[in-house]
């Protein structure tokens, strides 16, 4: 008896670790937490308790689910939606994995099943049988749903609902004779039924999932290029007005050398000195050997000064022009947004943000340093209301990145969060 006990509980915890798994898949903004290993191990032990302890097993597979599902929306408050579509495709790669499993020890075996203690047990072959095919089922899906992530709206989960309610009548109609000992459970109609339906479950996930990736990327890509559209036309006359400004500056440059010659007047001391106030901020204005991101760093020290942070920047990208504008755009003027959204959540005196950059052999090394709040950092890359229409930053950032073979990273230690990006040059 010990040998199916030992069984039953690998096959439990695999049917928990699974459940783990697709849910997380279907909800895949999330931070690490306990939180999300308490619904697996109340399936677990509700399904090892029903099992072992209570002879009625016609309301197992509701009431393990319910309690699951509870467990999971009170815990990890997790969109319904999208806990129900990851439980409901573990139950249904289970039966399909039950079903190969039976079917093929149905014709592979003389007798599929042993009596031990007076109580009727399948062989252990076909245990062996079904933890394969559930493992192979939950590998398939969670590489299928990392393609594909995000949750499912509630015409999906509808959609959906159908087969898995099929399967879970099915799956009844032949667990309850076998528990009951009757010799007669297995039905391989029945069983082909239930890959059939799995099979229909499969190919409406796939088809589910792949037009809403299609759909999302496509608004994604229509905001994606409204925005840095948007953002080339400004810095385009950024950069004429820079022009303009340098311009101006050389004649005031040789207006003071001409007040200075002058008698010392208070008028003329006084007219110099609003002068130089008038062209102070472009004495800092900070060359990085990018003129196109020395216009960005231009703005956004503008930005920061405005709203009492104190911003300081030094970078080095001469030999680096092979950043393209709008990607500079993209990677540096969201960081800095970010960086001056979190500083002015701070007081005034703490406002600080630091940008550093330099390259090292054949990598480009940039770091934006800013204080903020502790763990105020948004695990979607945005703190506003709508995460659709503004959490692009980091997404995009992270795609520039990639585009030339670096990465970029996020951390955050107490109250300072530090953005790393690390390019090659080619």
């Amino acid at each position: 008896m010990w040998v199916y006990q030992g069984l039953d509980i690998l096959g439990t915890l695999l049917e928990a670790m699974g459940l783990y798994v697709l849910v997380n898949a279907f909800c895949p903004h999330r931070e690490p937490s306990w939180r999300y290993l308490v619904p697996p191990a109340v399936f677990f032990v509700s399904v090892y308790l029903w099992t072992w302890f209570w002879e009625d097993s016609a309301y197992k597979i509701a009431v393990t689910l319910l309690l699951t599902f509870l467990a999971y929306k009170g815990l990890t408050k997790q969109p319904a939606m999208a806990i129900l579509a990851g439980m409901m495709t573990q139950q249904i790669y289970l039966a399909a994995a039950n079903a190969l499993a039976e079917t093929a020890a149905f014709f592979l075996l003389d007798e599929m099943t042993v009596v031990v203690e007076g109580q009727q047990f399948l062989r252990p072959v076909v245990y062996g049988l079904y933890f394969l095919f559930q493992i192979a089922f939950m590998l398939f899906f969670r590489f299928f749903l990392r393609k594909y992530a995000g949750g499912l709206d509630k015409r999906s989960v509808l959609a959906i609902a159908l087969p898995f309610l099929l399967i879970e009548v099915l799956v009844h109609l032949l667990t309850v004779p076998f528990h009951n000992g009757q010799w007669g459970w297995f039905n391989v109609y029945w069983e082909l039924g239930i890959l059939l339906i799995a099979m229909l479950f499969l190919v409406l996930l796939v088809y589910i999932k792949n037009n809403l990736f299609l759909r999302e990327q496509e608004q994604r890509s229509k905001l994606q290029i409204a925005h840095l559209q948007q953002q080339f036309a400004y810095y385009q006359d950024k950069q004429k007005e820079e022009e303009r400004v340098r311009a101006l500056y050389h004649d005031l440059k040789n207006h003071l050398l001409v007040l200075e010659q002058q008698p010392s007047t208070e008028a003329a001391c006084q007219m110099a000195e609003t002068l130089r106030g008038q062209i102070a901020a472009y004495e800092d204005y900070v060359h990085t050997g990018n003129e196109f991101l020395d216009i960005i760093l231009k703005d956004k020290a503008a930005k920061a000064r405005e709203k009492g942070i104190d911003f300081s920047a030094q970078l080095d990208l001469h030999g680096a022009d092979f950043l393209d504008p709008l990607d500079l755009s993209t990677l540096f003027g969201n960081a800095l947004d970010n960086a001056i959204e979190a500083s002015e959540k701070l007081p005034e005196g703490q406002r600080l943000i630091t940008l550093q950059g330099k390259r090292i052999r054949d990598m480009l090394l940039v770091t934006v340093e800013n204080r903020a709040q502790p763990e105020s950092t948004p695990a979607q890359g945005t703190s506003k209301g709508d995460p659709f229409l503004h959490g692009f930053g980091i997404p995009n950032m992270r795609q520039a990145a990639e585009r030339y073979g670096g990465q970029i990273q996020f951390q955050q230690s107490g109250e300072t969060f530090r953005l790393k990006l690390l390019l090659p040059i080619p």
